[in-house]
This record gives structure tokens, sequence and C-alpha cells, in this order.
């Protein structure tokens, strides 16, 4: 079988970041490349976490604060159900509490995403946005609910595109 996703394995370190003591614990590790082949360093992403419960958010932000790179990024808040109901970008941790302040009976997880090259933010948070289209009912500048198409200058100087325009007459 073909591939093109790298052989990874998951190594997770031994004590539990935070658990609610119910169901949900929170883990940190890294991946890692099988010694077989090269070692890809071309990442998008230095950290990710998906669908963390709110209340390790303090936790996180702790465990956050020993690493050697900032908390800028793409984030996302999402309703008990695990949908995206906001995206954003900037610094996560306080962009995500401010979220939860705004809305804190409505969002119960949220994931981030630390981006390697910070140029790319915006335009990751620009699909994001365009993907979870309707689901995000507290996000409307960049939504779009219907078949239009968003503007191609959301994304950086250099970019190809196609662009869908309406026949003249129709």
């Amino acid at each position: 079988m073909v591939t093109n996703k790298d052989d990874l394995s998951k190594r997770t370190e031994r004590k539990t970041i935070w658990a609610d003591g119910e169901c949900w614990t929170v883990h940190k590790g890294k991946l890692h490349r099988h010694k077989k082949g090269p070692i890809s360093v071309d990442s998008l992403f230095k950290l990710v976490a998906e669908k963390i419960p709110y209340a390790a958010i303090n936790t996180i932000e702790k465990d956050l604060q020993s690493l050697d790179f900032g908390t800028d990024g793409v984030y996302i808040a999402h309703d008990s159900m695990g949908c995206p109901r906001y995206i954003g970008r900037g610094n996560v941790i306080e962009r995500l509490k401010a979220r939860k302040r705004e809305q804190p009976l409505e969002l119960e997880y949220f994931s981030f995403y630390i981006v390697e090259n910070k140029k790319h933010e915006r335009e990751i948070e620009t699909i994001m946005i365009r993907a979870a289209g309707p689901l995000l009912v507290f996000n409307e500048k960049k939504k779009r609910d219907s078949i239009d198409a968003g503007d191609v200058k959301d994304y950086v100087a250099g970019t190809l595109y196609y662009e869908r325009h309406w026949k003249k007459g129709k």
C-alpha cells in the first residue's frame, strides 16, 4: 500500500497534564518518525491541541509557558457536540479565554494550532472559516453561508488562484 503519510509514532509523556476526575484526561507528547527513512523537518505546525475541555485551559497555559515558542496561532472554540462555533487567530490562550467569557454556556472544548511560519496563520484561519461555514454562529466576517466565494486577497501575495465569475447577462 502506497501512502504519502509519514510513518510516525506517538511518544506520550507518562504524567497526566490535566484530569477532570470523571472521563477526560489531557496528556502531552511528541510525534516521531520511525528510524527508517529521512527525518522530515518541514512541519506546518509546532504544536496542535484538538478538542480539549475548556476546564483544562489554565493548566495548558501554564504548560505552554515552559516551551520555547509563543502562543500565537489559529484556534477553534467548539460546542458540547464538538462542532466548531468560532475560529480565529492570535494569542490562542487569551483569545480562547475571551471567547469562553462571551459564550460561557455554549462552548465546551477548544482546539489550537501553533503555526511554524506565522505568515500562514491568516490563510489557515481563512480556509478553516470557509470550510466550517454555517456552523460558526459567532463568526461573521469571513464566513460564507451561500455559494458566494470568498475574497482571494485573504491569502498572501504570490499565491496562484482560480476565481469564479458570473457570466455577464445571466
